[in-house]
């Protein structure tokens, strides 16, 4: 290890023994905002600002789920093949408005009763097909305190756009008529970079909070520093490096200079906000390059970190690092969901991060200190030239893993012996074995992948019966590094960058490959899990359930139900809260890869999934479709 290492891991490890956690300062007095009460629609991209992705709305039960049927369907009309699109967005419903973005990112106002058409805006009027597709999970709804100016941020690849809520017309007081360019006022020299906003920003009073940044390398990437603009004027407030900046906590967690060339670090999953006391929560992404970091020994911070900011201000309260110094690209992939709950036999106001690596992380929402304890492991260090490995990584005592963090050979998919001999030979001429196994110029298998564990869907909380429920998959990935061209402005190139997979594309470790789950926080342990999604062609086949990986989350709801889409089956479920029993099932026609949302309008209770399709071999979609009692 370097000097520099040494030194940032007895600074880091002072503010917490186990898991790089700063004490907090006490939190500061703010004035509730316009979504500080439990609402009836869906206000925000997780339900409410905290993200915790409960309704208290309760018409729709296990008893009489069975009679839930499509109320409406809303076509977008502009999803296609070539190139594919697909649907990650989760409607959100203000005042009996749904607001949404389709297929390639057009901003549309439906009433939410029936589906009729109120307005449309198209940030690529006139652009080429390719321009015009992307991704957004949904937008973000603001109002002043007297709710007269209602305003809708939409985030569209590397702009923001702001439209008046009613009429879908930009607002040209704000920013450049109406569009912020995320690369300006972004304190670095923003030339050839690329910059990308997938998750809706965040409302608190006056501001608009906004995370995002670059890609993963290993050419030039922007860094993700967290930006607090002026809701009416675009004016820039305020700016969180999350690549510290020389005099900034964390600076010393890079060795030399590579602060500057540093790009990553970026909050693509969206934040969370405590409404009450002016905090903002952040998960942040892993540096790029992905999977070498040889050019930026240390601790890396603010990479792979829970961390709460001052909403008015973006002043760092405290930060909890789940992996120190990323070459595994594991990103945390979702909001940090608030929760208040009993934990560990106390209740307390609590941050949820779900993660990739299927651990789940509980923390105290004032200070960052763990709720389980969390025990820093030995990891193997990496024979790659240059690379220096954090010698640890933090795991939590409870909750278990939700995922196997572990390939060995044992668990060789066991689908059929073709399937076993195919996975066997890659897995043979490869590193594998334990979570952390180090990247390598031989090949390393990755487990849990990149889209293994928990992904951007996060979490739900079901507050009657104290349960944080996770949807959550086995997805393995094998790469390969090799030493790159004399004239590439990098050390090391990734030539193979796969899904680990079997001769037929089916998951490469044994089933079941996807999971929802029940984590009863008091305890920290199941309460229940359920295999999701099935395999048509392998149930033909007579092998057992195998379960399928899932995009998108789930929603708990006060009547005792979660609905959950997401897999490859194209299926759409409502379970039973109480036991994880499927209670319901729709099959739509595409795959449903977001997170529903439920609401009501005039006494009556909808539940929404937008059904986009387009990943893996699946074919794209262009519906949301809404289902009510009949």
């Amino acid at each position: 290890m370097s000097n520099l290492g040494r030194r940032a891991f007895l600074k880091t490890s002072a503010a917490s023994l186990t898991a790089l956690t700063s004490l907090a300062q006490p939190l500061s007095a703010a004035t509730p905002s316009w979504q500080a009460a439990p609402s009836r629609e869906w206000l925000a991209y997780g339900g409410d600002q905290g993200a915790s992705r409960y309704s208290p709305l309760d018409q729709i039960t296990p008893s009489n789920v069975k009679n839930l049927k499509v109320a409406w369907v809303h076509h977008t009309e502009d999803s296609s093949e070539r190139p594919s699109t697909t649907i990650e967005c989760t409607p959100i419903v203000a005042g009996g408005v749904m607001y949404l973005q389709t297929a390639k990112l057009q901003v549309r106002a439906l009433n939410a009763a029936n589906g009729e058409v109120l307005w449309n805006f198209n940030p690529f009027e006139g652009s080429t097909e390719r321009r015009a597709t992307g991704i957004s999970r949904g937008v973000c709804y603001w109002q002043d305190e007297e709710g007269k100016d209602k305003r809708i941020f939409a985030p569209a690849r590397d702009m923001l756009y702001c439209l008046d809520a009613r009429t879908g017309k930009l607002v040209e007081s704000f920013a450049n008529k109406g569009v912020l360019d995320f690369k300006e006022n972004f304190d670095k020299d923003m030339t050839g970079l690329s910059f990308r906003l997938t998750s809706p920003p965040v409302a608190y009073q006056g501001l608009i909070l906004c995370g995002g940044g670059g890609g993963e390398g290993p050419y030039p990437e922007a860094p993700g520093h967290i930006r607090g603009y002026d809701a009416r004027t675009g004016e820039r407030r305020w700016i969180f490096h999350t690549v510290p900046h020389p005099g900034e906590f964390g600076h010393d967690t890079w060795e030399g200079e590579s602060w500057q060339k540093a790009g990553g670090t970026n909050n693509w999953a969206g934040m969370s906000l405590d409404v009450e006391h002016g905090w903002l929560f952040a998960s942040i992404g892993s540096p790029a390059f992905d999977y070498y970091g040889g050019d930026r020994k240390g601790a890396n911070l603010f990479g792979n970190c829970v961390v709460a900011l001052d909403a008015a201000t973006g002043k760092r309260q405290w930060h909890f690092q789940a992996v120190h110094h990323d070459v595994w690209d594991y990103d945390l992939p979702a909001q940090p969901a608030l929760i208040r709950a009993k934990i560990n036999g106390r209740n307390v106001d609590a941050v949820a991060q779900v993660s990739k690596m299927g651990l789940v992380f509980l923390l105290d929402r004032k200070t960052g200190k763990p709720l389980f304890e969390v025990e820093e492991r030995k990891i193997e260090k990496s024979d790659v030239p240059g690379e220096e490995l954090w010698p640890t990584q933090p795991f939590p005592v409870k909750p278990p893993p939700l995922s196997r963090i572990a390939f060995t050979e044992d668990e060789i998919t066991n689908i059929s012996p073709e399937a076993h001999a195919h996975v066997r030979a890659l897995w043979e001429s490869s590193r594998a074995g334990k979570i952390y196994t180090p990247p390598s110029l031989q090949g390393t298998v990755i487990h849990p992948g990149f889209r293994g564990g928990a992904l951007w869907g996060g979490c739900c909380f079901d507050p009657k019966r104290n349960l944080l429920i996770v949807p959550s998959g086995e997805w393995s990935n094998r790469i390969v590094l090799a030493e790159a061209r004399a004239d590439q402005p990098f050390r090391y190139a990734l030539p193979v960058r796969a899904e680990f997979q079997d001769h037929e594309g089916y998951p490469a470790i044994k089933p079941p490959w996807g999971y929802l789950t029940a984590i009863d926080l008091d305890k920290g342990d199941f309460t229940w899990r359920v295999v999701t999604g099935e395999f048509e062609a392998l149930k033909k086949r007579g092998i057992p359930k195998t379960g399928t990986p899932s995009h998108g989350g789930a929603i708990a709801t006060a009547g005792g139900l979660v609905f959950m889409a997401g897999t490859f089956d194209k299926k759409f479920r409502a379970f039973n809260s109480d036991s994880g029993e499927v209670a319901w099932e729709h099959t739509l026609n595409a795959g449903g890869f977001a997170t529903p949302s439920t609401y009501e309008v005039e006494g009556k209770q909808y539940v929404v999934i937008a059904a986009g399709g387009g990943k893996g071999d699946t074919n794209s979609g262009d519906e949301f479709v809404v289902f009510a009692l009949a």
